[in-house]
């Protein structure tokens, strides 16, 4: 027996997958009076042991008399090996037996001497024995891998397993469906064991490991089929960096010690021939009879398809002959195959089926495997393999490619080539950052002179940023490498054009104008002309402020494309675009499609990108838990890939919603970690997010002197800084705090800067904050009457519900001082409902004290029913009491069912139901925050 229990998720946890199986197999075996019998069969690796150990423990607990045996492979020809240790246990009571069955039990079982019993004798020797025990209370006897037990000890097992009816006795076996033993089936009561679920191997896999990568996860299910051995022994044969999906997966996967134990034997036993063509067979994949006729005949004119029959026999494979197509029984038999095989004779079957193959991809690759010596044909082969491999997505095997074609290629110049670009792709997209590193290093030996590529210096940049590398070196290197470049500018270059979107991010962490020299020269000399989408990057998220509003229109032509687009890193390049214009609404679902893909194990640097643009979007649009929960996401991303330079987007997510919801320790927290991250490495523009936390959080908390002071850091009052452009989402902060601190001039000044910047046309939001800012600033009250009414009736506003709210809380408040008290009271409420929705508690009191300073006392429906829902959890609520089910809201919404189940779990005690039929009538009845006169 196994001391080891691999279906189980830990001690005191049951079998995953089994409760059906484990309760039919108890329910046959109940009847303690009546005696029974039942074999268990099933492949290797089922869970068979397991099943038998979780029955006999229950029997156990029941009070029944466990007795145990197990065959053992290399004791098949030891008689009795067997029964010897299901009766040892019951050696006290030999001599309660007759002495004929005294006797014949202790000489078989080698504990007396004499002439070896008659097996007639012995096995009712051993029934009455049984009998004798079951006397005092019911006896199991349960035989493991009867496949194994020797003759003798399966004969006497036979006997007494058919002799049970009226007894209190009952017999379990269990064996391998595919293996025949000595032990004659015929007549008892047989059961299957089927292989787990997708959710319980799912479920089984997850919990043991859970760090996964999706694709190799479902790679994983795929070559288990559901057989739990697998599922727990293959990951272990994995690196780990191939088990982030950061390297590619091989073509079969390895086996494990005991995986091989359980397959390779049986393949070992085959004929060469045999042996021979189910090498073809695994490394084709196809399992088409005719490409594996032609490569195997390719090899020895005698192999012929009828070869397989031992195979087949040995219910290793199927044949379809109606179809033509061959197909293993079980992966883990192509994986025996691999295992046994050798490289020459692999490389031999490579070569086979690639001169027999038509397909240029599977050609090349085969080929790749096939060769020894460097090959620049093959080489070449490989390369377009490469680019076409990476056109679907699939970066890591694109770098393996790419890999391979240098290791073939018999010139250092183009060794060195292959090698940078299989860099760049790795450091670039799939976050292998120490694959890149050791790539970029032996690209430097094969030529010493390929650190001047810009896939070499693309790649050392992003090196450098996930290390200890500051802005400046960073961009240095880039720079260098693109004046220095033999591209001649040509537009349609795509490492130039890749380069050049890499530098404008550069000059936008590093934000002074002297990085941006370089960039604006590169681009001005690109022919025939710049790419659109890098000249709106450029202007709207270098320097929005100057040159962003004249891009809009081209920036919105290209958005109308953006919902076909395939491209991941062409979607997260728009979305850099999108920023600072506000579009990224409009991009919500190619950027949650670029998630999925990252998820699913696409590129890593788009994933993180893609999360990036949905936390930004989600804080505006009052998404705040799903900014906080994306956020998250992207932290242990960055933690997980080693792309660690990212990680200060999301700690400013987290830090803004954190601000604005009143939770000022935590803001200031996270935005001291950015500050002290950022400001040694040069990144400029993460000092400006850490200011924009914080000049939120001292409004939060009333400490406007503290706003003002982190406000005017991003860029001073009167003037919008160049190259600042997170300056624009601080407007209404600074403004707001100089007006309380009595700053007219320096407001309106600023104000005036806005208007000259024309800002309004860059953004609706905008708009509404700049309308917001110059009523504040407003020398006189209907100035700023109709600045406010201007600013908040405009179409759209509610879509950015916090910036709306504070423009009605600044609006309310200058009402409520001109002792406009029911205008004030209309206005404040809105708000106060607003904040109330979002969790912005410091804002909810602020307008609270402002309605009940003009009079008015206000009720609160959480008052009565718990919190508020958030705009996330009332958008479910509502997709929910319209009748959708949760996976079709989950769809909707871009989340997992089971997130959607959770926040439903939320919401009824914050309605005050307890179902979702009483969604709809609790929602009707949710109201705004009473406010009474």
């Amino acid at each position: 027996m196994s001391s080891v229990d691999p279906l189980r998720t830990g001690a005191a946890q049951p079998l995953v997958g089994r409760a059906s199986d484990l309760a039919r197999i108890l329910s046959f075996l109940d009847n303690h009076d009546a005696g029974s019998a039942l074999l268990l069969s099933g492949e290797a690796g089922v869970g068979k042991t397991e099943l038998l150990y979780a029955v006999a423990q229950a029997a156990s607990d029941a009070g029944t008399h466990v007795l145990r045996a197990a065959g053992v492979q290399f004791e098949a020809d030891v008689s009795y090996s067997a029964l010897n240790q299901a009766l040892l246990p019951l050696m006290a009571i030999f001599d309660e037996l007759s002495s004929s069955h005294r006797d014949a039990i202790r000489v078989a079982l080698g504990f007396g001497a004499g002439t070896p019993p008659e097996r007639l004798l012995l096995s009712n020797a051993a029934l009455a024995l049984l009998r004798t025990a079951a006397a005092d209370k019911p006896v199991l006897l349960v035989v493991d891998d009867l496949q194994w037990v020797d003759r003798a000890s399966a004969a006497v097992f036979g006997f007494i397993a058919r002799r049970l009816t009226g007894s209190r006795i009952s017999f379990l076996g269990a064996s391998r469906t595919e293996m025949d033993s000595f032990f004659e089936r015929g007549g008892l009561p047989q059961f299957e064991i089927p292989p787990l679920d997708e959710d319980a191997s799912t479920f089984l896999i997850d919990s043991r490991f859970p760090g996964l990568a999706p694709a190799v996860r479902r790679r994983l299910l795929q070559t288990a089929q559901g057989n739990p051995l697998a599922l727990l022994e293959l990951p272990k044969a994995l690196r780990a960096g191939q088990r982030m999906a950061r390297e590619s997966l091989p073509y079969v996967l390895p086996l494990s010690q005991r995986l091989q134990s359980l397959f390779v034997s049986r393949v070992e036993d085959l004929p060469p021939t045999t042996q021979h063509l189910l090498l073809i067979a695994t490394l084709d994949g196809s399992g088409d009879l005719s490409t594996l006729y032609a490569a195997a005949r390719d090899t020895d004119d005698n192999i012929d398809l009828e070869d397989l029959a031992p195979a087949e026999r040995d219910h290793l494979v199927l044949l379809d002959t109606g179809t033509r197509r061959l197909a293993f029984r079980h992966p883990l038999i192509s994986s025996a195959v691999m295992e046994i095989s050798t490289g020459s004779q692999r490389r031999a079957a490579h070569r086979a089926l690639a001169r027999v193959l038509s397909d240029p991809e599977r050609r090349a690759w085969h080929l790749g495997e096939a060769t020894l010596e460097p090959d620049e044909q093959v080489a070449a082969q490989l390369e377009q393999q490469a680019r076409r491999t990476l056109d679907r997505g699939d970066a890591v095997a694109a770098i393996a490619a790419l890999t391979r074609a240098a290791d073939l290629s018999p010139l250092g110049a183009d060794r060195a080539r292959r090698l940078t670009e299989a860099a760049y792709i790795g450091a670039d997209a799939t976050g292998a950052l120490r694959n890149a590193s050791q790539l970029l290093e032996n690209a430097r030996r094969a030529d010493p002179y390929q650190h001047r590529s810009l896939h070499f210096a693309a790649a050392a940049v992003q090196l450098l940023l996930n290390g200890d590398g500051d802005v400046g070196t960073a961009h240095r290197l880039l720079a260098g490498a693109i004046m220095e470049g033999r591209h001649g500018y040509d537009a349609t270059n795509v490492a130039l054009v890749d380069a050049l979107h890499l530098l404008l991010l550069l000059c936008f962490y590093g934000g002074s104008a002297e990085l941006w020299e370089p960039f604006h020269a590169a681009v001005n000399q690109l022919r025939p002309e710049p790419p659109p989408l890098l000249c709106v990057a450029a202007r709207t998220f270098g320097d929005p402020a100057r040159g962003g509003a004249a891009s809009v229109e081209q920036l919105d032509r290209i958005l109308h494309t953006a919902m076909d687009e395939t491209d991941s890193a062409r979607i997260v390049r728009i979305g850099t675009a999108s920023i600072y214009p506000d579009r990224l609404s409009a991009l919500r679902e190619p950027s949650w499609r670029v998630v999925r893909q990252g998820r699913d194990g696409g590129p890593v640097r788009r994933h993180l990108g893609g999360l990036m643009h949905l936390c930004l979007d989600g804080y505006h649009t009052g998404r705040w838990d799903e900014t906080a929960q994306l956020a998250d996401e992207g932290l242990q991303l960055c933690k997980d890939s080693g792309y660690t330079f990212f990680s200060w987007y999301f700690l400013y997510n987290k830090a803004i919603v954190a601000a604005s919801q009143g939770d000022t320790d935590t803001a200031q927290e996270l935005a001291d970690q950015i500050t002290d991250w950022a400001a040694p490495r040069g990144v400029r523009s993460a000092l400006h997010y850490a200011h924009h936390v914080q000049a939120v959080a001292h409004i939060s908390s009333g400490d406007f002197a503290g706003a003002y002071r982190h406000a005017s850091m991003v860029s001073p009052p009167g003037q919008l800084a160049p190259y600042s452009p997170h300056a624009l989402w601080v407007i209404f902060d600074l403004v707001e705090s100089a007006v309380r601190l009595n700053h007219r001039a320096e407001a309106a000044d600023h104000v005036r800067a806005l208007h000259e910047a024309d800002v309004e046309a860059l953004s609706p939001r905008l708009a509404l904050l700049l309308g917001g800012c110059a009523a504040l600033s407003a020398e006189n009250d209907d100035a700023a009457f109709r600045q406010f009414e201007k600013a908040l009736s405009a179409p759209g506003t509610d879509r950015w519900p916090f910036d709306k709210a504070r423009v009605q809380l600044a609006h309310g408040e200058r009402l409520r001082r001109a002792r406009e008290t029911m205008s004030a009271r209309e206005t404040l409420t809105s708000a106060l409902h607003t904040f109330e929705q979002l969790g912005a508690r410091a804002w909810s009191e602020r307008a609270t004290k402002e309605l009940r300073a003009a009079g008015w006392s206000v009720t609160r429906v959480d008052d009565q029913k718990g919190q508020e829902l958030t705009p996330q959890e009332r958008e479910i609520a509502q997709l929910a009491a319209s009748g959708l089910t949760n996976k079709q809201i989950a769809e909707q919404l871009f989340i997992s069912h089971r997130t959607v189940g959770a926040h439903l779990y939320q919401i009824y005690p914050k309605l005050g139901i307890a179902s979702r039929a009483a969604l709809r009538d609790a929602l009707t009845a949710l109201e705004a925050p009473r406010v009474n006169g």
